[in-house]
């Protein structure tokens, strides 16, 4: 089918011919004989041209309006159908991120005890883009839309909220990876700091304001030596990028708490693990190397120690986001002015039994029936640290946080995930 540009300009010569004869230049001479008929040609040209400049003004607002990846009639009904709650007393939730490793897996418990859900992702290739698509998929399926759309585009957000009387916010969307910040600072700048302030001022002038729960880290403890980590240990010292976006975060968290009266949650996540999983994890690329027989990296800290985790199966993870939005408390402030003071938290969600790497290596090649290629080198200085480990005291005072998946139990899950999604036959495999 022809473009309209094939329509209004063909390609094929000689189809249109202009006829520059003689009798046309005499007309043209004839019309423009005195300088009060030049003058009122220039006027009309003038009148002809902001015409049209209007009308294609017009047109192309127009355009972008049905052409963009949301508005019009149909998405808004899309929006309210998916915000809407079926429990007496139940949530309506923004959850950013949500096409994401956990914002899928939050998405689909909060959608399966009854509330409302509308999620919001940028879709972002920082790892395959499919894989987001595929979790997308999965929510659809669910009744959960999943909007296409970045933290920052302040308009967007402003007809979500315009939209949806949002009661919490569970803000998981991120630039994430502590080793991709040498390569790409400025995404971290984009999504963990500059999209984190457009959330918060959407939010402080929503009327009613929500209450939101975020995705902090167990990064911010950066440098601290002190085992357990818990939420009274100093967090000045990050060891990355990504951990100083998420310090700034918590700084700026507090900020908006203490001027506008939000109530705040943020969750300090100890290396989130499972089905769904990203592909720039540790335990992911070690499983797809493995299965592919190449040869995996493994590092070692200082005087050749082993490197350590507090690994945390995600099933816990959504357990803790859940019990956290359940307890966060009502924003206090309206139309952006604060009414009085409001609640502001900071947990760690851990399962505070770390495993070295070489462990979890031995588990993975357990459960795929592979011996892995390992080459062992020193751990370069890149932002990581070599130890992490929680103290879930506090969460589990103020919500009953209790972790039951130990590291065999959600690696056997995460494997079979794995072969599955990725169409492996456990004969190839054994």
């Amino acid at each position: 089918m022809p473009s309209l540009e094939d329509e209004l300009f063909p390609s094929t010569p000689g189809k249109f011919k202009i006829d520059r004869g003689h009798n046309i230049n005499r007309q043209f001479h004839r019309c423009f004989a005195s300088t009060s008929t030049m003058f009122i040609w220039a006027l009309f040209l003038i009148a002809l041209t902001a015409s049209y400049l209007s009308f294609q003004s017009f047109v192309d607002s127009g355009n972008r309006y049905f052409t963009a990846s949301w508005g019009g009639i149909q998405w808004e009904k899309q929006i309210r159908n998916s915000a809407k709650t079926n429990r007496p007393s139940g949530m309506s939730v923004l959850v950013t991120g949500a096409a994401g490793f956990i914002g899928s897996h939050v998405s689909l418990a909060l959608k399966k005890r009854g509330d409302g859900v509308v999620g919001l992702d940028n879709f972002n290739n920082y790892y395959d883009p499919s894989l987001k698509k595929a979790r997308q998929s999965l929510l659809h399926r669910q009744a959960i839309l999943v909007v296409e759309g970045d933290l920052n585009d302040v308009k967007l957000m402003a007809k979500l909220f315009d939209l949806v009387a949002f009661t919490h916010v569970m803000h998981l969307a991120a630039q994430a990876g502590v080793r991709y910040a040498m390569e790409n600072p400025s995404s971290y700048v984009h999504s963990n700091i500059a999209g984190l302030v457009t959330l918060l001022e959407t939010c402080k002038s929503a009327n009613p304001q929500p209450a939101i729960v975020w995705a902090s880290s167990s990064s911010v403890y950066g440098l601290n030596d002190k085992v357990p980590f818990s939420e009274l240990d100093r967090t000045d010292q990050p060891a990355s990028l990504y951990a100083a976006t998420k310090k700034a975060g918590e700084e700026i968290t507090h900020t908006y708490n203490h001027i506008y009266g939000l109530a705040i949650t943020g969750l300090r996540f100890f290396t989130v693990y499972g089905p769904w999983g990203r592909p720039d994890m540790a335990y992911f690329s070690f499983t797809r190397n493995i299965l592919q027989g190449k040869t995996i990296t493994i590092y070692r800290g200082k005087n050749k120690a082993d490197l350590a985790r507090d690994f945390t199966y995600i099933d816990d993870i959504v357990k803790g986001c859940l019990g956290s939005l359940d307890t966060s408390g009502r924003s206090t402030g309206s139309g952006g002015k604060k009414r009085g003071p409001a609640p502001y938290r900071n947990f760690n969600l851990g399962n505070t039994t770390p495993v070295k790497v070489p462990t979890l290596v031995n588990i993975l090649e357990k459960h795929l029936r592979v011996k892995a290629k390992k080459k062992i080198v020193e751990m370069p200085g890149n932002g990581d640290v070599p130890y992490t480990h929680a103290n879930i005291s506090l969460a589990r005072r103020e919500f009953g946080y209790k972790p039951t998946n130990d590291l065999q139990t959600g690696l056997k899950k995460f494997v079979r995930w794995y072969l599955s999604y990725y169409g492996y036959n456990r004969k190839d495999v054994w």
